[in-house]
């Protein structure tokens, strides 16, 4: 009996994870809709010309869609984390609200960012495999710095700057947090891009900022915990 109650206990907690991961996740996509939208195009495209008029509309929106999309399902991620707590579809858009205005700021810069990078990396893969090579180092770092920042801006109630200052502290700071971070995220990535692709609509998103903010927030937890002893 009790066995079975245990069993059943286990089975009820999966389908609530898995719930909660769909959940968020499939919002997360509703809110990009857009975006997906342009990514399939751009996906299918047959000439290249075509794609500037696919660039622009994106670089248009990822500050305005996707960065405060993806801010309030990190603060979703942080509460199933740190409280262990079912979020509704209420909580998200609360979260949404709250951070909108921060996000999209950050988006913007981020944005214009990883599209200098994009530019320099499609240049100097053509030209020198050396500041090819440079310039995807660089990559990864941004890569990194952008999921912490979204880490940083869920768990924290600071002005802009200073989450930017923040995140690079920690990106740079955390050789452990950095691998963890990068690793996890690529991985999902490959999987869901090359084999389980329906990762991508239903838990991918979700799944990867619960596994980058359980990273941000050991980090966090390590750090305050040696102050305190000190």
């Amino acid at each position: 009996m009790k066995d079975h109650s245990r069993l059943m206990g286990g089975l009820y907690k999966i389908c609530e994870w898995v719930m909660r991961f769909t959940i968020i996740n499939l919002l997360w996509v509703t809110f990009n809709l857009p975006l997906v939208f342009i990514f399939l195009n751009i996906l299918f495209l047959e000439q290249k010309r075509a794609l500037f008029f696919f660039i622009l509309p994106l670089i248009i929106f990822i500050p305005i869609l996707f960065f405060p999309a993806t801010t309030a399902m990190f603060a979703s991620a942080r509460d199933w984390v740190i409280k262990d707590e079912y979020v509704s579809v209420r909580r998200y858009w609360s979260y949404y609200k709250e951070n909108y205005l921060k996000s999209l700021m950050g988006g913007f810069i981020f944005t214009i960012a990883w599209t200098i990078w994009a530019v320099d990396y499609y240049y100097f893969s053509q030209e020198n495999i050396i500041f090819m090579g440079i310039f995807f180092i660089i990559g990864i770092v941004l890569l990194v710095y952008t999921v912490n920042f979204f880490s940083v801006m869920a768990h924290y109630h600071m002005k802009l700057g200073s989450v930017f200052k923040n995140s690079l502290i920690i990106t740079i700071g955390s050789p452990v947090l950095f691998f963890t971070v990068l690793i996890s995220n690529s991985i999902l990535i490959y999987l869901s891009l090359n084999t389980v692709w329906f990762l991508l609509p239903f838990f991918a998103g979700a799944l990867m900022s619960y596994l980058s903010f359980s990273a941000f927030y050991r980090f966090y937890y390590k750090v305050v915990s040696s102050n305190q002893i000190n």
